[in-house]
């Protein structure tokens, strides 16, 4: 399966919620990502593009910009990284590799 770094919002809670940059996998028709053992189905939501498959709940999920505005609405949010992109995330895609153990 194809994977990706992503930025992932739980939109549950608001406007704004908890962000994560993770890296996820695609489903083959690319309408299903999973991340960390949940499915999340693309679908045309307000203020939200995906939704938990199981729970139903409401998710931002992108392409991590250059500049880290990777919420919905601009600006950055508090956001966790996973370790195991951490490198990848602040080398390739933000272009600061004296961040990764900041």
């Amino acid at each position: 399966m194809k994977s990706r770094i992503m930025y992932i919002e739980d939109k549950s809670g608001g406007l704004i919620g908890p962000a994560r940059i993770g890296r996820v996998t695609f489903s083959k028709t690319g309408s299903t990502i999973y991340y960390r053992g949940r499915s999340f189905q693309r679908v045309r939501g307000f203020k939200h593009n995906y939704e938990d498959v199981e729970t139903g709940d409401p998710f931002w999920i992108s392409g991590p910009k250059r500049n880290g505005e990777d919420s919905l609405y601009g600006g950055s949010t508090p956001t966790e990284i996973d370790d195991d992109v951490r490198e990848e995330y602040w080398r390739d895609i933000r272009r600061q590799p004296e961040s990764v153990t900041a």
